[in-house]
């Protein structure tokens, strides 16, 4: 009778266990295929979506285009305005290595164009129209391939790279390009 006791306990934890793996994966399969589209492009490294969430692209800076701007601000701002017009369906991605929401109130996130799956922080990089940058130094999960990217972006003076002479590349800091040309 114990012995039958035990495999009933088991069981039902088992069973228990699959429920809320079942409600776990579910709730995550409804989270990804959750549409959010782009309302506009508010400068190379934040996004407005239709909902009202203000997204700041992580893991990545692009030169400034309103209160100091640089030296290829405005042609990062319209790079990402090619890559996410308005109505771009988009899927977020958070960095576990960084905070959710930066002191602006503003999501954290990769920006994955739902159409081809093209992450667009690690396109601006790819372009040189960004720059990576890892604030306080912590380096998320595609932090060697944006070091790649942005060193070859750098050496073939791609983007910011080739507009911006001595444009430093320090991914510890956010990238200073300096006064519009």
């Amino acid at each position: 009778m114990l012995g039958l006791m035990r495999v009933l306990i088991l069981l039902v934890l088992v069973v228990g266990s699959l429920v809320l793996m079942g409600t776990s994966a579910s709730s995550t399969a409804a989270a990804m295929s959750t549409v959010l589209r782009i309302d506009h492009v508010a400068d190379g490294d934040t996004v407005d979506l239709t909902n009202g969430a203000r997204v700041r692209l992580v893991q990545i800076d692009t030169p400034e285009v309103y209160s100091h701007p640089e030296c290829y601000g405005k042609k990062a701002s319209t790079v990402t305005k090619r890559l996410l017009p308005p109505g771009t369906a988009v899927r977020l991605t958070s960095e576990p290595k960084t905070d959710s929401v930066d002191s602006y109130g503003r999501l954290l996130r990769y920006v994955i164009r739902r159409r081809d799956g093209l992450n667009i922080n690690v396109r601006l990089v790819a372009v040189g129209a960004a720059a990576p940058y890892f604030y306080e130094g912590r380096r998320g999960r595609y932090a060697a391939k944006l070091t790649r990217l942005a060193l070859h972006a750098r050496s073939h003076h791609l983007g910011l790279w080739g507009r911006c002479p001595g444009t430093p590349y320090n991914p510890n800091e956010g990238v200073s390009t300096g006064p519009p040309r």
